[in-house]
């Protein structure tokens, strides 16, 4: 397994088992270097996100269920050590998590597939195979 930072892994904590091995996958097999920069959130995090339009909805995958569980993580692409959001640099890191969840067995939706909320940094598992 490369080595992946220090706030990845602290992000990854609390986060379902499962999408955790998508992301180590994921390091293995990208082209563009990414972090993940949330896993679990709260409540009132989720609430200030909504406030900013930076999310839309309050059922976020992000918030640990009745498994106690986070069922999804954001990832920030950092392409010699800096922090970008270019859109096409998340198509690319979604070609290599998509791989990575292929690879291990595991279903994942990308934020950036959705039709009217584009989430390119967003990676959970699917409310129909991980209910909670």
């Amino acid at each position: 397994m490369p080595l992946v930072d220090p706030r990845s892994l602290k992000n990854l904590q609390g986060v379902h088992p499962d999408l955790v091995n998508v992301a180590h996958r994921g390091f293995e097999l990208t082209a563009v270097p990414f972090i993940i920069t949330e896993g679990v959130r709260t409540i009132e995090r989720q609430r200030q996100l909504v406030a900013a339009g930076a999310s839309q909805t309050m059922r976020s995958r992000h918030i640990p269920g009745p498994s106690g569980f986070s069922h999804a993580f954001d990832v920030a692409a950092k392409v010699g050590g800096v922090i970008r959001w270019d859109w096409p640099l998340y198509e690319r890191i979604a070609v290599a998590m998509k791989a990575a969840a292929r690879d291990i067995g595991v279903p994942i939706e990308w934020g950036g597939d959705w039709r009217s909320f584009k989430d390119g940094p967003h990676y959970q598992l699917p409310w129909d195979k991980y209910p909670g």
